[in-house]
């Protein structure tokens, strides 16, 4: 009798993957969408990163109240965007809040990310009563408005930087995990898990290894959306008065702080809301030319 061939079904490698993600970024050149998110968020990184360089004033100082835009100051420099209420420059409080926003916001995607991802895996892959557990728990969460629950979470805890990543962390896992769970069911069932399995590998290598990096297509397109979303909770955190506690810039709370003279001094209200919007619509953009490109693959 014939020996019987074994045919190993090669798996595909995290530094596959990465590179493989890492070159989907490099195709946004294909999709004038993306290029345009792409140009947009890479512009408020480089003025966050350049804030100390190119900020004209101190953001917490107090130099002339209600000044309007382009209005030259006495001591040297112009208000290109005017003052606030109490004399802080406004284009100088922009430019220092972009480094709050660039830093709260993916930090704490990338903590709910890592929860979700987590939750998800293990749902999706060990099912049973694990499955059970976890997505009554993820339930339960998403039945609470998400404004709501923010407010209660930071009403209680506390308005910091920590909270808000706890309180975005803890609404915003359980929508990751129910992404990643449906993509694990699917992928669970593939040959190269079934290889792994075979070759005896524990559970949390192939939950991570062999499955994870296969679901990234979805996960990385989500994540931009994602962070997208928390830039708009960040900011209304910072409008409600929820937020980073003063006097350090905030987008949402340069909004709250003026909101009552918006008629009569509307620079103080409108540029911090064209900075939200454009940093929100650089990265919807980017993820709608990373799902353009991925689905031309």
């Amino acid at each position: 009798m014939a020996n019987a061939t074994t045919i190993s079904v090669p798996a595909p490698t995290f530094g596959a993957a990465l590179m493989r993600a890492i070159k989907s970024f490099g195709l946004l050149r294909e999709s004038w969408v993306g290029m345009i998110g792409a140009g947009l968020v890479f512009f408020w990184v480089i003025v966050a990163l350049l804030a100390p360089l190119i900020a004209p004033f101190e953001p917490n100082a107090h130099l002339q109240p209600f000044a309007r835009p382009g209005t030259a100051f006495a001591q040297g420099g112009t208000f290109w965007l005017g003052t606030d209420n109490t004399g802080r420059d406004i284009l100088s409080r922009l430019i220092w809040g972009s480094r709050t926003v660039l830093f709260y916001a993916p930090l704490a995607a990338l903590t709910a990310y890592t929860v979700g991802i987590l939750m998800g895996v293990a749902a999706g892959y060990m099912r049973g009563w694990v499955d059970d557990v976890l997505s009554r728990v993820a339930d339960i969460i998403l039945s609470f408005p998400v404004l709501v629950l923010y407010i209660i979470i930071i009403a209680t805890v506390g308005a910091s930087g920590l909270n808000i990543i706890i309180a975005i962390t803890f609404a915003s896992a359980p929508g990751v995990m129910r992404i990643v769970r449906g993509l694990v069911l699917d992928l669970r069932n593939r040959d190269y898990v079934a290889a792994a399995q075979t070759r005896g590998e524990p559970a949390w290598r192939i939950m991570l290894v062999e499955i994870l990096p296969n679901a990234r297509g979805p996960l990385i397109v989500d994540a931009c959306l994602r962070l997208g979303y928390v830039i708009i909770t960040i900011g209304v955190l910072g409008f409600l008065g929820l937020g980073l506690p003063p006097p350090d810039p905030d987008w949402g709370g340069m909004v709250n702080e003026t909101r009552q003279m918006a008629i009569a001094f509307p620079h103080m209200t409108l540029f911090p809301c064209i900075a939200i919007s454009s940093l929100i619509l650089g990265f919807n953009l980017l993820a709608d030319g990373l799902r353009e490109i991925s689905l031309r693959d």
